[in-house]
């Protein structure tokens, strides 16, 4: 057999596995064996029924956009393949290009007029055609109405406030969006743009994200019409909450643009489409120019910083393309570090908020993390390094002052830049020698840069040998409290050297307690600056490494409302500091428990073993964690978590995720943290966070799902987001209680709705699942069962049980005979509902293991009423699906069971005694038994 002919019969025979599967109801799996095929066929007919045949797949799987492509590549083939185009006018009507699927289904109506199935899809796509022509008719009168009402200069001004909400309203709905776009309504958002009144702006902005919102088209034609000079200049306005829209609305627009990059587009926006990928680094240029613009308000700046950091980056290192990152790198790295370097208090350079300097050490961190060799990285260093050197050898305090500014944001983010840039000739000694300043403003950014150094093991060394004495004296002699409280700070990061290792204490006894009620102080005096104040929660993030701090702190009700009356307020900056505190102070760091063994071979070896504070036991943390929720603490992550900033990173975002989890570890706690919107708060961090935070906030959405009514926890369309996080615990680098807790909220979720069980097979959950049903561990082992028992509610699970080649239902056999109660009664309520959806598996229960009879006969036994029930139900469900079932079970000791069972003595006696009647009734009917002497007894005597 020539390789060719081997490769055609490896292909169909893919392609009839792939047809047994889908008949089984193993989507994924069918859809595996055509796709395996397809890669195999040379010959165009067969890849044509392939496609036609992955095109019902993608169907089922709600994957319409591929389904139509697939069932597009068939008819390419064969333009008479009526099931290929059946699929395709099935995947556009779900895909809302209802002329092109009425067209389709036409042409299957014709060619075969009495198929019911195109007649009824003709008469859907038809009546929903009529339903849109007349919504679009209703949505232009609104329309041209609303136009009117702006356009018209006698109309009154609140009328004309009204009428551009609603036309925000209108935007919002297809037919709305397109009636505003086809009637020119660009250009009188345009003129809106221009009013001075901030409602009529906010509406135009919030209109044109109504436009612009998944729509590529709308969007490149927004951009061109409008102009992005014309965007960025809004966004730079001084006004904050325009500024914030013009930036929602700008990350809309990136989104639609590089969603259709990446997208297939087919149909009538194919045509007018210009490669967006030019576009996108036009606008990327215009953000760019802004960072150093004079005329650009801070806020507005610190939007176009955002947008940046959003933007470029890539969203995942598997990407191998980080072409922007290098563009950006190249052309306006320079404009960045304009920013970095800027001293507000020295009346240079462009206008800041507080935010400004934490918001570049973010998108620089962004960008060099994004970097792949070591010659990208040379040249950012670079750059980097020539900017502050020139500004370094000029002369002039004001350009020194500036250089180190640069090298602090740098510390901030990508630090081994910092570090460099810190090495340059004579900058040490400069930062020094300004700490010792008698200008407050050169001291201050001296200060802050050491501060930041120390913090940087490279430089931490040379700190403590030089920079300690200096912070000392800073701190008791400085008669300027934001001094003061930077230079605790500095103490605080080379005190905290040890982490919390009780036995590395780096000050005098009692020391570390001392400067920390100084923070505290500081944090509660209102009078300072909110920066200052901030510098004071940084030195508490340092030292609640020891645990006597985190009870003074947790004690002290007034900083801890402070802490989180800064977490809530318009400072980001704070936000890490928040976050890092609280992790320390409910312990929800990692800590690794070293063996035994070596910490006694460590002792011998006399090396240092790390030693656990006292107060670090697990009934101290309790009783913290009951302190921050009775200060309020779920509320104060709510508002962390709704920050739009870069200052939210997945760093930050992490030490949330840990903060909330360690929140809802006690079961009673957690109505309290679901009642303040710590549920909906954990839902973003599933997503947009670090891997490890990804999974602390999945592990925290399934304890609450186990111990609260998920409907409750998370109305409305969120409980499906609940999901895919729960679905992504099942996995092998996930511990084995993340993998328990996993499944048992999921078995929940199971038992809801058809909808929510459609959504887990989506997620591919069923695979998983069953994959843990041979877990060894019992308690995982049988939670596994338990959320199978509640998947098999759906059709296309239970028809997986039909699959001959697998071995489900002899697993669920002899689970339903082992000794773990908790496990039977899984398997075989999951063995009862499958048997009584699928009578054909009902057969095939004899052949899967030859002690079927006593483990039946054990589950109608059993002292547990449910295995009792549920063993009665299998049993009826057996007999009634074939006589021959019927026949074996009669001739067994299950007779005698039944009518015993039938009489109801047991005290714990539930439905299964009219079930046993019920079995005892279909015997009799089937002529395998004779009815007793008296009428009504239920004991009965086999026919011979």
């Amino acid at each position: 057999m020539s390789g060719k002919e081997k490769m055609t019969q490896d292909a169909a025979a893919l392609k009839e596995e792939g047809n047994s599967l889908f008949k089984t109801g193993d989507v994924q799996g069918a859809l595996c064996c055509y796709t395996k095929a397809l890669k195999l066929s040379e010959n165009k007919s067969d890849s044509a029924i392939l496609y036609r045949n992955r095109s019902a797949c993608y169907l089922k799987l709600e994957d319409f956009s591929k389904a139509e492509t697939d069932a597009s590549k068939a008819l390419d083939t064969d333009p008479g393949d009526i099931k290929a185009r059946y699929r395709r006018a099935q995947a556009l009507q779900k895909l809302g290009r209802l002329d092109q699927a009425f067209l389709d289904a036409q042409k299957c109506a014709q060619l075969e007029p009495r198929n019911k199935a195109f007649q009824d899809l003709l008469r859907q796509l038809g009546t929903q055609i009529q339903q849109k022509a007349s919504q679009l008719s209703s949505t232009d009168a609104r329309v041209q109405q609303m136009f009117k009402l702006l356009t018209d200069s006698s109309t009154a001004q609140s009328d004309r406030q009204k009428a551009a909400q609603n036309l925000v309203v209108l935007s919002r709905e297809d037919a709305g969006a397109e009636q505003i776009f086809r009637n020119d309504g660009v250009k009188l958002i345009q003129r809106l743009l221009e009013s001075e009144q901030e409602d009529v702006v906010l509406s135009a902005l919030r209109t044109l994200v109504g436009l612009c919102t998944g729509h590529q088209s709308r969007t490149m034609a927004i951009v061109n019409e409008l102009g992005m000079e014309k965007l960025c200049a809004v966004m730079g306005s001084g006004e904050q909450t325009v500024s914030l829209a013009a930036c929602h609305l700008l990350q809309v627009m990136f989104e639609a643009l590089t969603e259709g990059m990446t997208k297939l587009i087919r149909g009538k926006d194919e045509a007018i489409l210009p490669e967006p990928s030019r576009e996108l680094r036009s606008m990327l240029r215009h953000l760019l120019d802004m960072l150093p613009a004079a005329g650009v308000s801070g806020p507005g700046r610190d939007s176009a910083i955002n947008l940046l950091v959003k933007q470029v980056p890539r969203k995942s290192q598997k990407s191998p393309d980080n072409s922007l990152t290098l563009w950006v790198t190249d052309q306006g790295l320079k404009n960045i570090l304009e920013v970095a370097g800027t001293v507000p208090e020295m009346g240079e350079g462009p206008a800041l908020t507080d935010n400004s300097h934490m918001s570049s050490s973010v998108l620089l961190s962004k960008l060099y993390d994004d970097l792949k060799s070591d010659a990208e990285r040379e040249n950012f260093n670079r750059i980097c390094e020539e900017y502050v050197k020139r500004h370094f050898d000029r002369q002039g305090v004001a350009s020194k002052l500036r250089a180190i500014q640069t090298v602090s944001v740098l510390l901030q983010g990508p630090s081994d830049v910092g570090n460099h840039s810190l090495e340059l000739s004579g900058m040490m000694d400069a930062v020094i020698s300004l700490c010792a300043s008698k200008d407050l403003v050169h001291q201050q950014v001296a200060v802050e840069t050491l501060i930041h150094a120390s913090g940087k093991a490279k430089r931490a060394s040379f700190i403590t040998a030089n920079g300690v004495t200096l912070l000392k004296d800073l701190y008791k002699n400085s008669e300027n409290d934001r001094i003061r409280v930077r230079a605790l700070v500095g103490l605080c990061k080379l005190g905290s050297a040890g982490g919390t290792d009780f036995s590395m204490k780096q000050f005098a006894e009692g020391s570390t307690l001392k400067l920390a009620k100084q923070c505290r102080k500081w944090l509660c005096n209102e009078a300072l600056p909110a920066t200052s104040r901030r510098w004071a929660i940084e030195g508490l993030a340092y030292l609640t490494f020891d645990a006597d701090v985190k009870e003074d702190l947790v004690q002290d009700k007034n900083a801890l409302h402070a802490m989180f009356d800064l977490a809530k307020s318009d400072d980001k900056t704070v936000l890490f500091a928040i976050g890092s505190t609280l992790v320390n102070c409910t312990n929800s760091y990692d800590v690794e428990k070293p063996d035994p063994q070596m910490v006694e071979i460590a002792k011998y070896a006399k090396q240092h073993v790390p030693e656990e504070h006292p107060k670090d036991a697990a009934s101290y943390v309790e009783k913290r964690l009951v302190k921050l929720l009775e200060a309020g603490v779920v509320s104060a992550l709510v508002c962390m978590v709704k920050q739009e900033s870069p200052a939210l990173t997945e760093s930050c975002r992490e030490c949330i995720a840990r903060v909330f989890l360690a929140l809802v570890e006690r079961q009673e706690d957690r109505g309290m943290v679901v009642a303040q919107g710590g549920g909906k708060a954990l839902l973003p961090l599933v997503t947009e966070s670090t891997d490890k935070g990804r999974i602390k906030a999945a592990q925290a959405l399934a304890k609450i799902t186990i111990t609260h009514n998920p409907e409750i926890a998370f109305p409305g369309e969120r409980i499906y987001e609940v999901v895919r996080p729960l679905v992504s615990l099942l996995r092998l680098d996930c511990t084995m209680l993340q993998n328990f807790e996993a499944l048992m909220a999921l078995t929940n979720l199971a038992g809801i709705s058809e909808k929510l069980r459609q959504k887990l097979i989506k997620e591919k959950a069923v695979p998983k699942v069953e994959g843990y049903m041979f877990e060894e561990h019992d308690m995982v082992r049988a939670a596994a069962t338990e959320c199978m028992c509640n998947l098999v509610l759906s059709t296309e699970v239970q028809k997986l049980f039909l699959d001959k080649g697998s071995d489900r239902l002899k697993l669920l056999v002899l689970y339903s005979g082992e000794d773990d109660e908790r496990l039977r009664k899984a398997a075989a309520g999951t063995l009862a509902m499958v048997t009584a959806e699928q009578p054909e598996i009902c057969a095939r229960i004899p052949e899967t293991t030859s002690h079927w009879l006593e483990i039946l006969q054990a589950l109608l036994l059993s002292d547990s009423q449910d295995l009792r029930h549920r063993g009665a139900v299998i049993t009826a469900n057996l007999m009634q699906a074939q006589r021959d079932l019927a026949e074996k079970l009669m001739e067994s000791e299950a007779l005698e069971i039944l009518s015993v069972m039938a009489k109801g003595d047991k005290p714990t006696s539930g439905p299964e005694v009219r079930i046993a009647q019920q079995c005892l009734d279909l015997a009799l009917g089937y002529g395998l038994i004779q009815a007793g002497d008296q009428a009504g007894d239920p004991r009965s005597e086999a026919c011979p």
